[in-house]
């Protein structure tokens, strides 16, 4: 296979799915549909275009050859003429505005986006349809980041999607009034993908890191929805501070770097600035919620840049709050670990200690903050097997390296 056409499908697939799967599941009502339609345009790509060429905008033309897939395959089930021509009607009138030098086709992520968090389907799939249908992420991926098996998770996305096609869930952004309680939900499917983003940058995941790019513009759209969201704000803000920092995450060598030894000039100006325009911006409203709690936690960090320090103590009230609002595992690991700046090792082991070994077994932030503490509170024979347990949950090889080099010291520092 050419291998310039096998980098422009890779690309149009990355950087369309969702788009693509939108627009495509919004006029059929079958998710599943959808995606085996999209699937096959893709294999016919690889297929025809070494042969042809890569089209002048391949996004048209997955479109157009998903949609006629998507139209053969209505076309041979049993659904009614009349749902068969709403399909083809919509489809023909998205190929005349492409076909006029318009634009290719609505953008309806969001809507996908709401689709998946309804509430008739089961809250505990809501953020990996999301990351599915939304933004390509396989079951498999899906599966390691919410500790079940891969099999499992499967079978959850696939009742979830029967679900949107046999209750006839719409495809709509819902009506304001019951946008609140669907927004948690929403805030959380978002966060989740930028989640996943940040980690394939510590893996040199370049499908997953662009992922942090895609939930910054769902951010983006559902701020647009919901201008007066203090909280749509805040998640907003959060991951532009993230992002700020991405340049600064490697060394010239490519070794990865904590945040807290982090070059503060390597960090984008720009995007911190609107982050804090953003946060102020949710304060206006005093509906102080997690995601500004965590916005707020970020906003200190940044405040190294000005003053060469870290206020470790204001960071340790902002995680008791985020703690108080949301209890998860990761933000009582990191809550210890602030906790371990701010008051001695010590006390951050103990709050270390006082989380449930089902939560912790397989997580491995937590086994690199107890590293940590551990050596900090002279424990060393500990923080080896601790480092250890670490390193050996990582999938970011950067991250094993940075850990290995630490354990290495006080291996070295032991004998």
């Amino acid at each position: 296979m050419n291998h310039d056409v096998g980098r422009a499908t890779e690309r149009v697939a990355r950087q369309s799915y969702g788009k693509l799967i939108a627009f495509l599941a919004a006029r059929s009502g079958d998710v599943p549909a959808a995606e085996d339609a999209l699937s096959e345009a893709l294999a016919t790509a690889l297929n025809v275009w070494p042969e042809r060429g890569i089209p002048d905008n391949p996004e048209a033309w997955l479109l157009v050859a998903a949609r006629r897939n998507l139209y053969g395959a209505a076309r041979h089930a049993s659904v009614k003429a009349a749902a068969r021509d709403t399909i083809a009607l919509a489809f023909e009138e998205a190929e005349e505005r492409m076909n006029a030098g318009g634009p290719t086709f609505p953008d309806e992520r969001l809507k996908l986006l709401f689709t998946c968090t309804h509430p008739a389907i089961d809250q505990s799939v809501h953020t990996p349809l999301m990351l599915q249908t939304v933004l390509g992420i396989d079951a498999r991926t899906i599966s390691q980041a919410f500790i079940v098996s891969p099999e499992t998770m499967s079978q959850r996305l696939v009742r979830a999607k029967t679900k949107i096609r046999e209750a006839h869930i719409p495809f709509i952004v819902p009506d304001r009034s019951v946008l609140p309680e669907r927004l948690t939900s929403v805030l959380s499917a978002i966060y989740a993908a930028y989640g996943l983003g940040w980690d394939g940058l510590d893996g040199g995941d370049g499908k997953r890191s662009s992922l942090a790019d895609e939930a910054i513009w769902l951010g983006r759209a559902l701020l647009a929805t919901m201008p007066q969201e203090p909280e749509a704000m805040g998640l907003l803000s959060l991951m532009l501070y993230c992002e700020a920092r991405r340049a600064a995450r490697r060394d010239a060598d490519g070794h990865y770097v904590p945040l807290d030894g982090q070059n503060t000039t390597r960090w984008n100006a720009i995007m911190i600035a609107e982050a804090d325009g953003l946060l102020q911006q949710a304060g206006a409203f005093d509906r102080f919620g997690p995601f500004q709690c965590q916005a707020a936690i970020q906003s200190v960090h940044t405040e190294r840049r000005h003053s060469g320090m870290t206020d470790w103590a204001a960071l340790a009230t902002l995680y008791d709050a985020l703690v108080l609002m949301k209890p998860t595992v990761g933000a009582r690991v990191s809550q210890a670990a602030v906790i371990g700046r701010a008051q001695g090792a010590a006390a951050g082991l103990h709050h270390l200690n006082q989380m449930a070994e089902r939560d912790i077994v397989s997580y491995q932030p937590y086994w690199a903050v107890r590293a940590h503490l551990l050596v900090e509170a002279g424990e060393a024979e500990s923080a080896v097997m601790a480092y250890r347990t670490a390193i050996g949950l990582s999938d970011s090889s950067a991250i094993r390296k940075f850990l290995q080099e630490r354990l290495d010291t006080v291996l070295a520092d032991r004998s």
